[in-house]
């Protein structure tokens, strides 16, 4: 596409996208703010950390939160192929969806991307020569009176061309003369934190409100001006990259121009190849309200106000891939990098594969993983170019299959089971205390029966367990110190000590407590941490405030155990082949048992309490706690945070996403995928559970905002359970504690907790 034609299409998409954006601002700002939309941003001030570039914004522009009332809520990834009014986007209507597409992230995420100012020129070019390459440094000019200026080096082969080109960042100048040894001319811009040429240009387009990365995305755009008018160019064959936020500036760059012709994405993250609502603070990710608090200028402010509420973004980060589509994109990361999570990275590229299946193009879009965290090495820049010559067509190259989480559909391939939930009755909320004869239950004796039931549908959900032998703990397996200190925890805080065993079905676990206090001759109480999905550092925070959990509970006095969960930090590829090993399991029922075997070797530690086991789960951890604790009394008390709602209220409408959510979404107990749209007749429930493990404490907290969770559905399902604390003449021991908070466990949520377990647990 030349020059001219570019500039023409760009002029048509521009007034669609105006158009849009128009009527999104207008919609935004119809009249002055209501009631709601002040008591929105007073809760959001109250319950968001501080960020003074976030709140001068908001005194300058008057903005107001959305109606979040209004927004529908998607729990999972919005479909990239449907636009805003419903209707299915075929191969002819993906230009106007596209455009749609484009709008929104402008206003909610961007910035405004302005036209092509359509006067690029040459204001210097000084030029050098090695010997087997060409240098030339050059400055662009552009925009009103030819105000703006660009910095870029061009490094060229002494060569036959025409070549095709590398562009990227100044930070990556080191990839770039890989890229001239493979025979690509390389082109280095003034658009990273190394050299930024384009904050100056906030003065010369002040109607535009784009962000720092959105500026240096169009940067990257006037580069290929240049680029079509250099006969030693191939104008086919652009190609575009950045690592970290500069590959979160090469995705815009991409979606918004049609002249890169193919991407590659290096561990871009959050705000980049990963989606805001697979990597929030809920998955310990580094979520919305940490990338805008710490980096302000990177995005949109408006962003900031769906921090907790990822669930009504209307768009989301598989779209703005999609919007490279059918140009060949790769997506780069590392499996134990904190900025990022594999597990998002695979929802993210199905998602926006949709648009490049509808062109055909499906091959386009690849995955390629390497080890370590978020630094890279030489090889993983050559097997860019690799990929590279690939699709421009100079050598074939074939990335192999890396994805490592399993779906439900490879579930039900492997497994074969067919599950009709017509032949299973249905349950209400309200008959936790009925028997099979419907029969009113009175007594603990009477309960007993009803309880073995709960137990049997439970474990047939859990799935078919292979046999378990148990094992002593031992030192063999420990977790080895390099990998110790790319997971963040190679070293103990002042005040606090450190053992590392075994345990379990060769299973590494991390025992923290006090200082001496293993020699004090005493046993002391201990709780197992259950984390939450953290893919690239399991029971350690890949972003948090102040002190990881497991941390601040030692020191409460207590000893903490904590281990990586299937799937996350050094478990991670453990996962890929789960189903096709044991296919009528499920990974909760993992989790569960390994859970379980953490207890039995906690057991046989001489400092430790065998009668006060404690277990705290967070998120997807607290799943595993409460049903651990439910089969086996071994367990002294539990605690629940933002861990469940009853499955049977939480069908799709309420926009939490429902029993799809763990069982299609991710497959942690796939046998109850067959339910949804039937949630009545579900086999067992939360209240069900918590009423298995009275009389022992349960506590349970609950943010009362929560985009996974109905606050008056989790209410609800406790107080139908303490139908069975009563029983056993012990109501106050299942608590229920509103947190004011979203969902994450924040330091104030950790203090809560923390106090609230050393009342009951006696610590």
């Amino acid at each position: 596409m030349s020059n001219v034609q570019w500039t023409h299409r760009r002029r048509l998409e521009a007034c669609l996208v105006t158009v849009l954006l128009c009527a999104a601002f207008t919609l935004s700002a119809a009249g002055p703010p209501t009631d709601q939309q002040k008591a929105t941003l007073k809760e959001t001030l109250h319950l968001l950390p501080r960020s003074e570039p976030w709140e001068k914004w908001l005194q300058a522009s008057g903005t107001m939160p959305p109606d979040f009332d209004a927004l529908p809520a998607k729990p999972f990834l919005p479909d990239p192929l449907r636009f805003v009014s419903g209707q299915e986007a075929k191969r002819e209507d993906w230009p106007r969806r596209r455009a749609e597409l484009l709008a929104l992230f402008q206003f909610y995420v961007t910035g405004s991307w302005p036209p092509s100012p359509g006067n690029t020129r040459v204001a210097d070019l000084q030029q050098r020569e090695q010997a087997e390459s060409l240098v030339q440094e050059i400055v662009l000019e552009f925009g009103p009176n030819h105000a703006a200026r660009l910095h870029l080096e061009l490094i060229v082969p002494k060569a036959p061309g025409p070549f095709p080109v590398f562009l990227t960042q100044d930070t990556h100048r080191g990839w770039a003369l890989v890229a001239v040894s493979r025979g690509y001319v390389a082109c280095v811009y003034a658009g990273a934190d190394s050299r930024d040429d384009t904050e100056a240009w906030k003065a010369i387009w002040p109607a535009h409100d784009w962000t720092k990365l959105t500026r240096r995305a169009w940067a990257a755009s006037r580069c290929i001006d240049y680029l079509h008018t250099l006969p030693f160019v191939r104008t086919n064959q652009i190609a575009l990259t950045g690592h970290s936020r500069n590959g979160k500036t090469s995705i815009i760059a991409a979606a918004f121009d049609h002249r890169v012709n193919a991407i590659i994405s290096s561990s871009s993250g959050a705000g980049g190849a990963c989606s805001y609502r697979l990597f929030s603070e809920t998955q310990f990710g580094e979520g919305i309200e940490n990338i805008t608090r710490a980096f302000p200028d990177w995005l949109h402010p408006r962003l900031r106000f769906f921090a907790g509420r990822e669930n009504k973004l209307p768009i989301d980060q598989p779209e703005l891939l999609a919007c490279i589509a059918p140009r060949p994109c790769l997506i780069s990361s590392a499996l134990n990098d904190n900025v990022e999570s594999i597990w998002a990275i695979e929802q993210t590229y199905y998602s926006a594969r949709r648009v490049y299946e509808l062109f055909d193009h499906a091959r386009d879009l690849n995955l390629r993983y390497r080890p370590g965290g978020h630094e890279t090495r030489a090889e993983d820049i050559e097997a860019y170019f690799d990929w590279l010559d690939s699709v421009f067509g100079r050598q074939p190259f074939t990335l192999p299959d890396c994805s490592i989480y399993p779906t439900y559909a490879d579930w039900l391939r492997l497994s074969e089971e067919k599950i009709d939930p017509t032949n299973f009755p249905t349950n209400g909320l309200g008959e936790l205390l009925t028997n099979s004869e419907s029969n009113v239950i009175k007594t603990t004796e009477a309960w007993l029966p009803k309880r073995q039931k709960i137990r049997e549908r439970l474990l047939w959900a859990l799935g078919e367990a292979p046999p378990f032998a148990e094992s002593q703990p031992g030192s063999s397996g420990a977790e080895a110190s390099p990998l110790s200190s790319l997971l963040g925890r190679a070293t103990v805080p002042d005040g606090l000590a450190r053992r590392s065993f075994n345990f379990g079905n060769h299973l590494t676990g991390d025992l923290y407590f006090p200082t001496n206090t293993d020699k004090a001759g005493s046993k002391m109480p201990v709780v197992v941490w259950l984390h939450p999905i953290s893919v690239s550092h399991g029971y350690c925070a890949g972003y948090k405030r102040r002190e990881n959990p497991h941390l601040a509970l030692a020191r409460a006095g207590c000893a903490v155990f904590a281990f990586d969960q299937i799937g996350n930090g050094t478990r991670l590829e453990e996962v890929r082949n789960f189903y096709l090993r044991y296919p009528h399991w499920s990974l909760l029922g993992k989790n569960v048992e390994d859970t379980l075997a953490a207890v039995e070797a906690l057991r046989k530690t001489e400092f430790i309490d065998p009668k006060r086991i404690w277990l705290l789960g967070y998120s997807t951890g607290a799943m595993t706690a409460l049903h651990a604790a439910a089969l086996d009394d071994r367990i002294a008390g539990v605690v629940s945070v933002a861990g469940f709602t009853p499955m049977r209220l939480d069908t799709l409408d309420k926009g939490a996403g429902g029993v799809a959510r763990w069982s299609v979404w991710m497959p942690l107990l796939p046998k109850l995928g067959a339910f949804v749209g039937q949630e009545s007749r579900l086999p067992y429930d939360y209240p069900e559970v918590l009423g298995m493990i009275a009389p022992r404490p349960a506590l349970v907290f609950a943010p009362k905002r929560d985009d996974q969770a109905t606050l008056k559905d989790v209410e609800q399902g406790v107080e139908e359970a303490r139908k069975v604390y009563e029983l056993f003449v012990a109501k106050d021991a299942l608590s229920l504690e509103e947190l004011d908070d979203y969902n994450h466990f924040s330091p104030e949520t950790q203090k809560r907790v923390i106090e609230k377990l050393k009342q009951v647990g006696g610590f």
